[in-house]
Parts: structure tokens; sequence; C-alpha cells
């Protein structure tokens, strides 16, 4: 495998782990979809994502996923839940696309940086809930879940098309994210204006 080629492999995997801190399900669907059409190559021990059973198993997840994010108070219920689980899918999907790699290697690569990123993803998107909850009412949450399934929907297709485009977008989100927050913590501790 040639560095580029890895490359290619570990942005395409960080991008797909990405995309599973905005929704658990999508991301591996829309790569359950690609490989069971020709369009992704997995490792061997992961071909059963691109079986039609892993399609339709993984199409129902998501569908209940996505409506679930647009229930008040069930969205922020499913931040504290989704954080592990988003950990280990970002893991899984990292490990499924890394192909041609040592397995110590891969499996070092999708723990630490495939989960990880999963893990910062949705704990920054689960904080963004939290501050739409608290600012809104949670009147505001329709549009974090709407924000949420088109990223992940986009990097997801972005990774399997572009790696490198959908890596960049990720460093993206992390800088507007981090900025996002520290201007509304900052907006917070501001002394009451008379």
């Amino acid at each position: 495998m040639s560095n580029v080629d890895l490359a290619l492999s570990v942005a395409l995997g960080i991008g797909l782990a990405a995309a599973t801190g905005f929704r658990l399900f999508l991301p591996l669907l829309i790569l359950s979809g690609a490989a069971y059409t020709g369009h992704a190559s997995l490792n061997e021990g992961f071909a059963w994502l691109g079986t039609p059973a892993a399609v339709i198993m993984l199409g129902t997840a998501a569908i209940v996923e996505m409506a679930a994010f647009y229930i008040p108070g069930v969205d922020n219920l499913l931040d504290t839940v989704a954080t592990p689980g988003a950990v280990v899918a970002g893991t899984i999907v990292s490990a499924a696309v890394m192909t041609d790699l040592p397995p110590m290697v891969k499996w070092t690569a999708a723990i630490i940086a495939g989960g990880g990123v999963a893990g910062i993803t949705q704990g920054l998107t689960a904080m963004l809930r939290a501050k739409s909850t608290v600012f809104t009412g949670g009147l505001g949450n329709s549009t974090v879940a709407t924000a949420e399934l088109g990223s992940a929907t986009l990097i997801s297709i972005l990774a399997l098309a572009a790696p490198i485009a959908a890596l960049a977008l990720v460093i993206l989100f992390f800088w507007l994210a981090f900025r996002l927050l520290r201007g509304l913590a900052r907006g917070s501790h501001r002394p009451n204006e008379r």
C-alpha cells in the first residue's frame, strides 16, 4: 500500500467516524449501501456490512434514530446514550475501511482516531443541543437535529468520494464548534447589564 493510499484510507475512516458523531446509524447505512453496490471496499471481517440484511437493518435503525432526534426531551436523552455508541461506531467504521493495514496499526488508528473523533463530534453536538435547550427552551433543537442530519449525510458521502476533503470539513467543523461554544460560554459569564 502506498503512502497516498494509506492517507486516503485513514482519511476515509476518520471522515466516516466523525459522521457517526452526528448520527450513529446513517454513516453506517451509507457505507453499507456503498459496499453493497461495490463503491466501497471493506476489510474481510467487515464484509457483513455490505449485505442486504445489513442495509435493511441499518436503514431501519437510521430512520428511527432520525425521527427520535425531533422529539423534544428524547433528543437530549439520546445524546447521553449516543456518546459511547458513537465511539464504538466510529471505531467500527474506521476499522472497516482501513484496508491493507497490519491489524495492530488498523485497530490502533481505528480506536484512537476513529473512536476519538466520533466521541469528540458527539460531545460537541451534545453541548450545542444542551445550549439550544437552555437558550430556546428546546424550540431550536429541531434546527440542531436538521444540521446534524445534513452534516452526517454530507460528510459520509464526501468521505467516500473525496476523503481528504471530508477530513478538511471535519477540521472546519471542530474549529467552528469550539469557537461557538467558547462564545456562548463567554456570553453566559458576563454580568447582567442594567
